[in-house]
């Protein structure tokens, strides 16, 4: 390797990475364009959440999740472990801060996909970290949406449709908005984003 290629490698290394968090409503389509990223950039490492839940059929701890324990979780909280965290439904969920500042540190750039109240979490230790919004069309499309899924009783459908008026009200507090009307040209948009091609 010539000097002026070991000095670019050294350059390369020395550079941080960049933290992406994206927040969605449920049925927005925040998954898809997380997996599309991913498949078109796989640079990209992609934030694993820990939680005290059990897990559900077909998932795969380190993968899906990082499935722990509540009285390992609660020492995470305690010793200042979790770069965000929060209690849903009886359960702990939380990001480990050495995950991202171990990636972040090797150059690598990550994508955090968090709630909105995650997201200010995140913000308050990463100040720098680039927040991505995925809106719906309409409350009306994302409402069509739910339905379509056929996951959720309409009582549940009626909470999402709740919390996705309140996480909507926060979309300002975005620095990007991707409204996925259209599949493909979301996809674009986000992928173009962590790309760093848009600004």
């Amino acid at each position: 390797m010539s000097g002026l290629a070991a000095q670019q490698d050294h350059r390369q290394a020395q550079k941080k990475g960049r933290l992406f968090v994206v927040s969605a409503p449920s049925g927005a389509g925040k998954t898809t364009l997380c997996r599309a990223a991913r498949e078109k950039l796989p640079h990209l490492v992609y934030s694993v959440s820990s939680t005290t839940r059990r897990p559900r059929k077909g998932e795969v701890d380190g993968q899906d999740y990082f499935f722990v324990s509540e009285a390992q979780f609660r020492a995470g909280i305690e010793r200042g472990l979790w770069a965000e965290w929060a209690r849903v439904h009886d359960n702990y969920y939380g990001t480990s801060a050495q995950f991202l500042d171990d990636h972040l540190q090797a150059g690598r750039d990550v994508l955090l996909d968090i709630d909105v109240q995650g997201a200010r979490q995140i913000l308050q230790r990463y100040p720098e970290a680039d927040t991505i919004f995925i809106a719906a069309p309409s409350m009306a499309v994302l409402r069509q949406r739910l339905n379509a899924r056929g996951l959720d009783s309409p009582e549940v459908i009626e909470l999402r449709m709740k919390n996705a008026r309140a996480e909507m009200d926060c979309r300002d507090l975005y620095r990007h908005v991707v409204v996925n009307d259209d599949l493909d040209a979301a996809i674009e948009r986000f992928v173009d984003i962590l790309s760093g091609g848009a600004d």
